[in-house]
């Protein structure tokens, strides 16, 4: 603690990180109740109290057991008039004193391996009030392959997952995925450029000093030779309801459907081909029964479809998410990411491995979907390298690379 104390951040993160995982939650009340577990010196807890909620006036209880960084919290939100708005208090994060539905917003960065991801999505779900919103930043591995001096250090500290892993075990664990947010290397810059100062400047005086310089030592060559094979990332997640996400009840297709999820796509698209491409899926060997899911509006009607039919990537099997389409009465309500999320889900629990779209960069990785480049995958055509991409359903299963050959309907 001699070591950390006095840094402005403990863990990898940045103004513009927590800026851009808060735009991820979607909606808050306009005076929410925020809780920042781990919150060390507060520079996040200071941020969420002045600008979460509609009127930037957000509760934030802010959570550690180091009371010398509780501190430093309440002397900063003195000094920025938060004080009234930011409570400091000293708590075990694996024991929390709080009731049942108490914060529409739970924040994590960087503090959640303390208990474990796993063990904190289980843990904090039940203090989110209904349609709160669980923010967690965790330190997971970027490459297929770590080398064995990167798992040396990480397997003896923390054992690392993929972000595909941590995305399925949170789903698992009831939760759906509003966000996923890699966070760049410029945030590790701002946490070890002042970690490294302060280790040219500390005196192992005694074996405890020398035993955390040299582990902290270890930690920064570590990260120079090997931080290519790890970074941090936000999850951003909210508890599933019963029905989908409350407002859009999902549910796979019926034969009755048909002609609904017909009119949704030639609603959605202003023209006949994304709806005659399902038509002519559904007679193809491609079709799987209960990968073509519909989002239901509150008068029963068919709001918004996905479909997931079968493909393979240098012959390895996998899934092509297209097409998806929403009402226009209903787009930008959650009827179509609903729908996604279940389908994916689906997917899952049938043991797929990959799935595969072709779509807008700036809405697909709140499922979880990075470039398929990353793993070697290219379409079969031109095709802009951010809008081709991949969610890996299933890290145990070896990601094929190659070429994607899609169904005979798509005509490609």
């Amino acid at each position: 603690m001699e070591l950390h104390g006095g840094l402005p951040r403990q863990a990898p993160g940045s103004d513009a990180t927590t800026r851009r995982l808060l735009s991820l939650c979607g909606p808050l009340p306009e005076r929410p109740r925020v809780l920042d577990l781990g919150c060390g010196p507060g520079r996040s807890a200071l941020l969420l109290a002045a600008e979460a909620g509609g009127a930037g006036l957000a509760e934030v209880t802010a959570v550690d057991l180091h009371q010398p960084f509780l501190d430093e919290l309440r002397t900063a939100a003195e000094d920025l008039g938060l004080d009234d708005r930011v409570h400091p208090v000293r708590a075990d994060m694996a024991a929390l004193p709080f009731e049942d539905g108490s914060f529409d917003l739970v924040w994590a960065e960087g503090s959640a391996y303390v208990i474990g991801f796993d063990a904190a999505l289980a843990a904090w779900k039940r203090l989110l009030a209904p349609g709160g919103t669980l923010v967690v930043t965790e330190c997971e591995w970027t490459v297929d392959e770590p080398s064995a001096g990167a798992r040396a250090f990480w397997d003896a500290q923390y054992a690392l997952r993929s972000t595909a892993r941590n995305v399925a075990a949170a789903q698992a664990a009831g939760y759906r995925i509003l966000g996923v947010h890699p966070l760049p290397d410029a945030d590790w810059d701002a946490y070890y450029g002042p970690l490294r100062d302060r280790v040219r400047d500390f005196a192992p005086s005694t074996p405890a000093r020398r035993a955390a310089l040299g582990l902290t030592r270890e930690e920064l060559d570590v990260r120079a030779r090997h931080g290519h094979e790890y970074g941090y990332t936000g999850h951003v997640l909210a508890p599933v309801t019963a029905g989908g996400d409350g407002r859009w009840p999902v549910r796979p297709e019926t034969p009755a459907d048909a002609a609904a999820v017909r009119a949704v796509n030639l609603a959605a698209f202003g023209t006949p081909l994304e709806a005659d491409l399902v038509d002519a899926l559904r007679a193809d060997g491609s079709w799987l029964p209960g990968l073509s899911y519909v989002a239901g509006a509150p008068d029963g009607s068919v709001a918004a479809h996905a479909l997931l039919t079968r493909c393979t990537v240098d012959g390895a099997p996998a899934l092509a998410l297209a097409p998806v389409a929403a009402d226009p009465a209903v787009q930008r309500s959650g009827a179509g990411s609903a729908v996604v999320r279940a389908l994916l889900a689906a997917a899952r629990e049938r043991g797929e491995s990959l799935v595969l779209v072709l779509g807008h960069p700036a809405y697909y990785p709140r499922f979880g979907f990075v470039p398929a480049s990353r793993f070697g995958i290219r379409a079969p055509f031109e095709v802009p390298d951010a809008a081709m991409m991949a969610l890996v359903l299933d890290d145990r299963v070896p990601v094929p690379a190659g070429t994607i050959a899609y169904p005979a309907p798509f005509g490609v």
